[in-house]
């Protein structure tokens, strides 16, 4: 063990510890969801053989045209993912961390990891259906918060989690967030720099960079992250993603890491709204 690790704080450490063993069994899953995947490609085999043999002949009448191409994927799948966004969040409001309505009689507090594998599963597969089912309607607004269990570097977290906040004094954290999501890079790789940052910046509509980047700069969105922390830690989470629900204003209690699926979603809500 070096001794970064045996200085490292212990509750961070667990964190990160049940946030990996949660990521190995998302892993697993996908790796049957693969499995089953080979096998189809196996009974497709022979229409690979046709489509190869197309490529091949296009791509020897082409010329020079594949490296246009491959810039033109590139650009392709940012305007495809700014488009997705905007579909998604897009005349919903926004207020600082805060998705939806502010009179909305539920609220949701969502503790996430801007590089944490399974927040973006949960972002780009469920959370969806649950914005376009409760949040777009009224009757849900959804809190980000911010926990550090994937991310490696804690200086690289807070410089993260704050330019997502800073998006907020704009009313756009959200678009920060969905498109971090959406561009999230392979763990442990390095990959969150602030040529990263302002890439994911400049794909909010309308933000003002320069004004963003001035925010970043602001040591009450650094303290908001630490805030979350403490809030998380009183809550006993250790990982994420991880929820807080209750009525608006009142008391929230846990769903808990690993409450993924909509229906999880859709009987707390209903059950809240059958108490008012």
């Amino acid at each position: 063990m070096s001794s970064a690790d045996a200085e490292e704080d212990p509750t961070r450490k667990q964190r990160r510890e049940q946030a990996r063993a949660e990521r190995k069994a998302l892993e697993e899953a996908e790796a049957a969801g693969a499995a089953r995947r080979r096998r189809l490609q196996l009974l497709g085999g022979t229409i690979g053989v046709v489509v190869v043999a197309i490529v091949i002949v296009l791509i020897a009448t082409g010329g020079s045209s594949g490296n246009n191409s491959s810039l033109a994927t590139g650009k392709s799948k940012v305007n495809a993912v700014t488009k997705e966004v905007a579909s998604l969040i897009g005349g919903i409001p926004q207020q600082a961390n805060a998705l939806g309505n502010p009179r909305a009689p539920i609220t949701l507090k969502y503790f996430g990891d801007l590089e944490c594998p399974i927040c973006k599963a949960f972002t780009l597969n469920s959370l969806p259906t649950i914005i376009n089912k409760w949040v777009r309607p009224g009757t849900l607004r959804i809190e980000y918060h911010s926990l550090e269990t994937a991310t490696r570097e804690p200086e690289v977290f807070r410089q993260q989690q704050v330019a997502a906040y800073a998006a907020g004094k704009q009313d756009k954290a959200w678009y920060f967030i969905e498109t971090f999501y959406h561009e999230q890079g392979e763990e442990d790789s390095g990959y969150v720099n602030e040529s990263y940052l302002q890439g994911i910046a400049k794909q909010v509509p309308g933000l003002n960079l320069s004004a963003w980047m001035t925010e970043r700069g602001n040591k009450t969105l650094a303290g908001e992250v630490e805030e979350d922390a403490q809030a998380a830690n009183n809550e006993g989470f250790t990982g994420t993603p991880s929820f807080l629900i209750g009525r608006s204003g009142g008391a929230m209690e846990k769903l808990g890491s690993g409450a993924l699926e909509p229906p999880t979603f859709d009987s707390a809500i209903e059950k809240l709204l059958k108490a008012s």
